[in-house]
């Protein structure tokens, strides 16, 4: 027999598409950003060379698509709120005058991504054990 999905969780899931296509939108910006000179001095300060901000853009364009691709949506979650914490955490102790005001973004990102990953913990779950088979 099907499983019955009652009313609200078929709004929760709506609300959590949304939620993921707008956090999708907005991390494909953020990628392509990191692709034009606006950001080299601030990844000047951090000294990791110019390749981290284009590895960065690539990073965040690739968790952005895969916010849109049911079977990975909650594991591109996980790792885009990993990404935010490292953000969160070099604007804070690596960026020249950087602090917890620099940090708030990537930490209001890195909470709405784990939002997601945590409903759609199921998934990330499926995904460890069809790896751990």
């Amino acid at each position: 027999m099907p499983e019955q999905t009652s009313t609200a969780a078929k709004i929760g899931n709506v609300v959590v598409w949304i939620l993921q296509i707008a956090l999708a939108v907005q991390f494909v910006m953020n990628g392509y950003a990191l692709f034009t000179d606006q950001f080299v001095a601030k990844f000047d300060d951090i000294g990791f060379g110019q390749w981290f901000r284009y590895f960065t853009g690539v990073l965040e364009i690739a968790t952005a698509l895969g916010l849109l691709i049911p079977r990975i949506c909650g594991l591109a979650a996980l790792a885009l709120a990993g990404i935010m914490a490292g953000a969160a955490l070099t604007e804070m102790f690596l960026v020249t005058n950087g602090g917890i005001d620099d940090a708030t973004m990537p930490l209001v990102f890195m909470v709405w991504a784990l939002v997601i990953a945590v409903y759609r913990r199921e998934q990330i779950l499926g995904a460890v054990r069809l790896v751990r088979k």
